[in-house]
């Protein structure tokens, strides 16, 4: 199964949506299957973004895991992809130079894109 970073992206948003802090007990997701969100959980918390349970077990068909809550990394990496306009804008950035879209090149992307749309900010880092 291939990683996809709007997958990602939606897990993140309906954790955070949930109140008090922990997911929701099931994530429904439009157009992905219970199979592919789990398999997404799995993979977010290898990378940090979020705290869950592992729920691998002999007959899995792969890696899969329930979503428990956001990491610090998960909430800086939402921060950043929250906004439509620069989670799109990052995406064709990274697609139209890239075979792949890598996590820490998303990321990257996104933080410079958030950057730039604080102007003072924008200014003092290009020193003007």
């Amino acid at each position: 199964m291939q990683r996809d970073m709007e997958l990602v992206r939606r897990i993140l948003l309906a954790v955070e949506g949930s109140p008090g802090g922990f997911a929701p007990r099931e994530i429904q997701l439009e157009g992905y299957s219970t199979r592919q969100i789990a398999y997404h959980a799995h993979l977010m918390i290898e990378a940090g973004l979020i705290e869950g349970i592992d729920t691998t077990h002999p007959g899995s068909d792969g890696p899969e895991a329930i979503p428990r809550s956001l990491t610090w990394a998960g909430h800086e990496f939402l921060d950043a992809a929250r906004d439509d306009r620069r989670w799109k804008k990052a995406m064709e950035t990274a697609r139209s130079h890239a075979t792949a879209v890598t996590f820490d090149v998303l990321k990257s992307i996104l933080v410079a894109l958030a950057r730039d749309a604080i102007p003072v900010l924008s200014s003092a880092l290009r020193g003007t």
